[in-house]
């Protein structure tokens, strides 16, 4: 699934809330039947997905203390450097280890965050808009694992759609629609997060619960067993709709430079039973752990 380490993280347009843009691919693994080698696709499709999330973990708050109210309305940016590892829940499948670098950048207008690029809209007192689009490394080719052997690849998406976060003092709440603009699941999928940040020196701390519903053609294109695909130990499989939920944590730490953080993101995600059930699938659960260093400018 879409890794989950910072869903939506929309804020005001006169917050000077930073978020991060480029992530690069896989790390060379281990030689292993299980690893397929990384391609352009993915080289590219990583750097719009994985370095997405990094700066998610580099809060609005943090990035606070860094700005002077008189340029909150002007963009401002930051390099840092990001390391994660991805688990997902296909048979036999080995972990995704990233290495990301990373570049933050936020406008009046144009916001990079939790792994969309988003078109500020105008906003409605605590309530903002914005038209989103991301990015999910959700697919796989028959070579990563024996289990997937005479499978069609599933193939990456790119996604568009819209969001609305409402910020109050007890916790921020998202929604999120899109969908697949890429054309090969034609699926589509709609999340509600709610999340509470809160500071402790130069920690922060927030924590996070998401709900996503996955349409049915989005998850039988990456966990049903077509007719030609079927085998003795792999029978066919066409899936519905069904729902996912996520917890996760994000912290971060502002070194005392005012102008530099640490983060942290661990997300664990229980998967639906419509994608527990299927053949390919040997987990009920999808994880993933990142870290990194901001510098902002």
């Amino acid at each position: 699934m879409t890794p989950s380490f910072a869903s939506s993280d929309l804020r005001r347009a006169n917050r000077p809330s930073l978020k991060f843009l480029f992530d690069l691919p896989d790390l060379p693994p281990v030689p292993s039947a299980s690893k397929r080698a990384p391609n352009w696709y993915l080289r590219a499709s990583l750097i719009v997905g994985a370095a997405l999330f990094g700066f998610s973990a580099y809060s609005a708050r943090a990035a606070e203390h860094e700005v002077d109210e008189e340029d909150q309305d002007q963009s401002h940016w930051g390099l840092g450097l990001g390391a994660g590892v991805m688990q997902k829940p296909y048979r036999d499948i080995g972990a995704d280890t990233l290495a990301l670098p990373i570049i933050v950048y936020d406008s009046e207008w144009i916001d990079v965050s939790g792994g969309s690029i988003s078109l500020k809209l105008p906003s409605a007192g605590p309530v903002s808009f914005a038209l989103s689009a991301d990015f999910s490394n959700d697919g796989y080719e028959a070579s990563d694992s024996s289990f997937l052997a005479g499978m069609d690849e599933r193939k990456d998406m790119f996604w568009a759609g819209a969001l609305v976060r409402w910020e109050n003092s007890v916790a921020d709440l998202s929604a999120t629609w899109s969908t697949d603009i890429s054309g090969y699941s034609k699926g589509r999928k709609f999340s509600i997060e709610i999340e509470r940040s809160f500071e402790a020196g130069r920690f922060e701390f927030a924590p996070r619960i998401r709900a996503v519903w996955l349409d049915e053609k989005y998850v039988n294109y990456y966990y049903g067993i077509r007719a030609d695909e079927i085998t003795p130990t792999r029978a066919f499989y066409a899936p519905e709709a069904t729902v996912n939920v996520e917890a996760g944590l994000r912290t971060s730490y502002r070194l005392p430079s005012g102008k530099s953080s640490v983060f942290l993101d661990l997300s664990v995600q229980s998967l639906g039973a419509e994608i527990k059930d299927s053949p390919i699938v040997d987990a009920s659960t999808e994880s993933s752990v990142f870290l990194g260093y901001v510098h902002t400018f």
